[in-house]
């Protein structure tokens, strides 16, 4: 019998053999010392949500592979929107084995809430995929659908939770609000958990949030989608109308799915990683994880990763501006 440990070895060289990394050269993993550390892998929001899913399956894919033999510590480092796992990864400046994902709320909360950092702090590794929020309501209560939901927003505030104050899923929210004239009472919650609970005793009419977090209780039929902001559902979620087909597609702000690392690493390093990163997209797991958690392949790298970040802060401030915040 082959052990499972060298079995695992095999595959990976395999399954990414060619693999380039962000020069076009492939990378030697085997010159240098890195990686000699155990890495710490920190998760901003809480367990169970969508920053924290996609973390612990690049994980789960990095250690099934044998990519990082040191082995790789998740420590899920709750809130402020972020701010508290990000900021303790800033801290640690010029330190190899510290490296985060990122979310939405990465970009707004240096316009919104005065970190002492901003996004081009860190160093840049990879944009893995974007993720197109939901709309979600209790299978059982009211509003049913979208336009009821509209409905009961234009008679009087309604109450839509959230996870986390600042975030892609809040500026898009805003915008509908503002297109469709209702006036919107945010409810900010630390994960997802805590959210559907919220949903289902009521204490909120609807949740805004990403598919992937929803899926076991929509395949459940615990909750029901009423409004999709992705261009094209995923398959299992065929019937949730986008933002597009209900005249709301010029609101929606997607996204970003990402992995940096602490500010001033150096450049072999970040090099490293971007091959990582790329082994990981090209690997069957990955295909299947976007499936199922209903998120759009998008994969940049590097340097050109971190001109994408600008970019997009910019198009959030711009976004956050238009509300007269």
């Amino acid at each position: 019998m082959i052990p499972p440990t060298y079995l695992r070895r095999l595959l990976a060289t395999f399954a990414v053999a060619g693999v380039v990394g962000c020069s076009g050269e492939t990378v030697d993993r085997d010159a240098g010392a890195y990686p000699a550390e155990r890495l710490r892998w920190t998760i901003p929001f809480g367990p169970g949500g969508g920053n924290d899913r996609m973390a612990r399956t690049l994980i789960d894919i990095i250690d099934l592979y044998g990519w990082y033999p040191e082995g790789i510590e998740p420590s899920n480092r709750v809130g402020g929107s972020g701010a508290q796992g990000w900021g303790w990864v800033f801290a640690r400046r010029g330190d190899p084995y510290q490296i985060t994902t990122i979310s939405g709320s990465f970009l707004t909360l240096p316009f919104q809430a005065g970190v002492p950092w901003t996004p081009s702090d860190f160093t840049p590794v990879a944009l893995m995929a974007s993720d197109d929020a939901i709309l979600v309501v209790g299978s059982d209560s009211a509003p049913a659908t979208f336009e009821a939901f509209l409905r009961s927003a234009r008679d009087g505030p309604v109450a839509v939770g959230g996870v986390g104050a600042l975030n892609s899923d809040v500026l898009t929210l805003r915008g509908l609000a503002r297109e469709a004239g209702f006036t919107l009472r945010y409810v900010s919650f630390n994960g997802f958990g805590a959210l559907s609970s919220a949903l289902l005793s009521g204490a909120v009419d609807v949740v805004v949030t990403s598919p992937g977090e929803a899926i076991g209780l929509l395949r459940a039929g615990t909750l029901r989608g009423i409004a999709y902001a992705g261009a094209v559902p995923p398959a299992w979620m065929s019937d949730v109308p986008t933002f597009e087909e209900l005249g709301y597609g010029g609101v929606v702000v997607s996204m970003p799915r990402g992995v940096v690392l602490a500010p001033e690493v150096e450049p072999a390093v970040q090099e490293w990683w971007i091959d990582t990163m790329r082994r990981v997209a090209a690997t069957p797991e990955w295909a299947t994880y976007l499936e199922s958690a209903g998120l759009r392949r998008e994969e940049v790298y590097g340097e050109e990763f971190g001109r994408a970040l600008a970019r997009l802060g910019r198009v959030f401030q711009s976004a956050n501006e238009a509300e007269g915040r």
